[in-house]
């Protein structure tokens, strides 16, 4: 079984930033792909950004995204790391750790005043 646990997250006000973690605990296989995820008040929950199984490549959902944050993992995939900057009020919301099929509980980001 596997278990995420996000932190990290917080209010702050438009262009400051956040480091959000997640703590993977049971079978981790860097093999798998490893993401976060956001979800809005109102909207279904969609991609952030993600760490490639394998070959470990970043890859974000929007193009905005990829100057603005920065996915990493430790190198046995026990933590995932969310950097995120320039933080805007459209990216608050909750955001959640997912490896293959488990979630994690989900930390809350709030921006703006």
């Amino acid at each position: 079984q596997v278990q995420l646990v996000e932190s990290g997250g917080g209010s702050v006000q438009p262009g400051g930033s956040l480091k959000l973690t997640c703590a993977a605990s049971g079978d981790i296989f860097t093999m798998f792909d490893q993401a976060w995820y956001r979800q809005a008040p109102g909207k279904e929950r969609e991609l952030v950004a993600w760490v490639q199984g394998g070959t470990g490549t970043q890859y974000y959902a929007v193009d905005s995204m990829k100057g603005r944050f920065h996915i990493y993992r430790d190198q046995n995939g026990y933590k995932l790391s969310l950097d995120m900057n320039d933080l805007k009020p459209e990216d608050t919301a909750t955001y959640y750790c997912n490896y293959r099929v488990f979630w994690g509980q989900g930390t809350q980001v709030t921006v703006g005043t």
